[in-house]
């Protein structure tokens, strides 16, 4: 997996590596007290090496980010977020299991799929 893969956005970096990415992104909202939120982070961190150069996976800390953790209305954890061209396409709240995830962001990578 690239070293890169799976990046941590913040409040401060939200917009400039999420709302202007070229490509689609997932943003997993996470918390250290959130006990789906560990084996969830793994899981992703191996997605983001398989679809690594067409889909984005980002952290956000919600403890950490409070402004953009209540922008986008997020109350449970985790939540991913599927982000194109800067709009919210789909969300998932939960951990959900590898397969699962592997199809959204797939289904993330064709254009209009989540409208």
């Amino acid at each position: 997996m690239p070293d890169d893969a799976l990046i941590t956005v913040t409040d401060a970096t939200f917009a400039e590596t999420v709302l202007a990415s070229d490509v689609p992104v997932l943003v997993d909202f996470w918390a250290q007290w959130c006990p789906p939120c560990r084996p969830l982070a793994g899981v992703l961190a191996e997605l983001a090496g398989e679809f690594h150069g067409r889909l984005l996976v980002a952290s956000l800390d919600v403890d950490a980010n409070p402004s953009t953790t209540i922008t986008y209305r997020v109350h449970s954890m985790p939540t991913l977020l599927f982000f194109r061209d800067g709009t919210v396409t789909s969300t998932i709240v939960g951990a959900r299991p590898k397969s699962m995830l592997r199809q959204a962001m797939t289904n993330a990578l064709t254009p209009y799929a989540n409208v």
